[in-house]
């Protein structure tokens, strides 16, 4: 086990199992799907080490922060940094529960036996965008922060309407995969973690530099949780060194 980890689980016995700690109990976590890879590996750690089970809901980010605008329950979410912001000023995140846990950008992606497009400038960028027969991101619509810069990006490259003609929208994470491996386009783009959590998909490489958008992701306890001691746990771990040197291998930069 990593030394981060060691003394990470160490804290978590130490701040969880003092003689008041209430008894095990479940909470529950809202996430964007570019954290799951990074879950899956911290959250087993954190449940062995406080005896509380965590469920986890994931959708787009944005979608999430309307979701808890209105008002869904929850005891944990994870959103992008301008988001949390927002809401905890509207009272919907407990003030000054919020931490930033991780930052990511975006990627492109190819099937993983498929050739690979130059991206090494935006030149080049530009130049694989005309030569693909088709490109996929996720509906900005459905809300994912990744896919709304992609599209926001992709139309100021696109003057004469020629990019949106191969443009191909799918849903995001697995069908979104699932349609570039299936040969629906040439490359996707979406965020660097879920290209490298499917191991049927190959990273071309991030955006380059002037088209490149990262997201923060933030943790924040939800207004009305019955739960905050244990949320406040989780969130500590989170944002410890040990989350940050998991995530670090599923394709997060270093905060």
């Amino acid at each position: 086990m990593h030394r981060w980890i060691v003394l990470a689980v160490a804290s978590l016995h130490v701040l969880l199992a003092a003689p008041s700690r209430a008894e095990a109990a479940d909470i529950i976590l809202v996430s964007p799907g570019a954290v799951s890879s990074s879950l899956a590996e911290l959250l087993p750690r954190f449940e062995q080490a406080s005896g509380h089970k965590v469920g986890v809901a994931y959708a787009p980010a944005l979608a999430l922060a309307d979701r808890i605008r209105n008002g869904e329950a929850a005891d944990v979410a994870i959103l992008g940094e301008p988001a949390a912001d927002d809401l905890q000023r509207i009272g919907r995140l407990v003030p000054g529960s919020k931490a930033v846990i991780a930052t990511v950008g975006v990627g492109v992606f190819v099937r993983r036996d498929a050739a690979k497009p130059d991206i090494a400038t935006a030149d080049a960028f530009l130049r694989s965008l005309a030569s693909a027969k088709a490109i996929a991101y996720s509906d900005p619509v459905l809300g994912g922060t990744a896919a709304n810069h992609v599209a926001r990006l992709m139309e100021s490259l696109d003057p004469t309407g020629a990019i949106k003609a191969k443009t191909k929208l799918t849903p995001p994470s697995r069908p979104l995969a699932d349609f570039v491996v299936g040969g629906g386009a040439d490359f996707g783009l979406t965020q660097i973690t879920e290209i490298l959590a499917d191991p049927r998909l190959a990273l071309v490489g991030p955006l380059p530099g002037p088209m490149q958008y990262y997201t923060q992701y933030a943790a924040g306890l939800v207004a009305g949780s019955t739960r905050q001691d244990i949320g406040r746990a989780l969130i500590a771990f989170l944002a410890s060194p040990a989350a940050a040197a998991v995530m670090q291998t599923k394709g997060f930069e270093p905060r």
